[in-house]
């Protein structure tokens, strides 16, 4: 008994050590960003890893970033890509779940394998095709392409997530509503979706995060001025033969800003739904 009394608070110091040490190796290259997006460029290639001082510290990078008119709309498109699919995932995704764990139908496992599938197989391997696709419907250098290819990448995982949140919900709750006369679709928007706010917050982070720092589609399929992202437009700063790293950085901590605020809004539902997903 007293050498389990004793090895219990060693198993529990180690799994903390553990967790801070990954939470460090993620945390520095954000706060090396944004430590050196205040620090002038002789500043940052002579110590990039200094604290910004009264000599070094310098908001040119801002300066340059905010001054130009094109990264606002940079943003603005980030923000419409990312928030549409994200509405739009969790809608699918959660109706799709509903289907699926609830009604049996011929097929039903058909589907469930072809969403597996989709979890396996990265969409990027598809780029060609895919591309092909939205020449052939004329939606290149349009945000309705980038919303549709990410709405594809994300239902498979939100479904998967979500449809083990839904079979945890007590099967008397939905007849109870069915025997009150509530037609299906108000059993699902009225009774099973507001016990789903863990599983929504998981499923938000979790597509937030890729979508809004995709550099790849929206490079293939939106190149054009009016339809850049911010993680396509911070390439404007970068030259061939010099690059202007206090805009870059600048543009990449601001870049950031908006995963950290949904982070912060959502982490207590996502602790609850991380944690109830790993006692399932």
């Amino acid at each position: 008994m007293a050498r389990e009394a004793l090895a219990r608070p060693l198993r529990s110091g180690f799994v903390h050590l553990v967790l801070g040490g990954y939470t460090l190796l993620v945390l520095c290259p954000i706060l090396l960003v944004l430590i050196n997006s205040f620090k002038s460029r002789k500043a940052i290639f002579d110590d990039p890893l200094a604290l910004p001082t009264a000599t070094s510290f310098s908001i040119v990078g801002y300066a340059k970033v905010l001054g130009n008119a094109a990264v606002g709309g940079m943003f603005l498109n980030s923000a419409i890509v990312t928030g549409v699919s994200m509405v739009l995932i969790l809608l699918f995704g959660a109706m799709a779940a509903w289907a699926l764990t609830e009604y049996r139908f011929r097929g039903n496992r058909l589907v469930a394998l072809f969403l597996a599938f989709g979890i396996m197989v990265p969409i990027r391997l598809g780029s060609v095709s895919i591309l092909q696709t939205m020449v052939a419907l004329n939606l290149v250098n349009t945000l309705t392409a980038l919303v549709l290819v990410y709405v594809a990448q994300g239902l498979p995982l939100a479904v998967m997530i979500l449809s083990e949140f839904i079979l945890q919900v007590p099967g008397e709750l939905k007849d109870a509503a069915r025997c009150d006369g509530i037609g299906e679709f108000e059993i699902f928007f009225r009774v099973v979706l507001p016990l789903l706010r863990p599983a929504v917050a998981t499923v938000a982070v979790f597509t937030m995060v890729p979508i809004w720092n995709d550099l790849w589609f929206p490079l293939i399929l939106a190149p054009g001025e009016n339809t850049q992202t911010i993680t396509l437009g911070v390439q404007q700063f970068i030259g061939q033969f010099a690059t202007d790293w206090n805009a870059v950085l600048a543009a990449l901590s601001l870049a950031v800003l908006p995963v950290l605020l949904l982070y912060a809004a959502m982490s207590r539902q996502l602790i609850r739904g991380i944690t109830a997903g790993a006692v399932k």
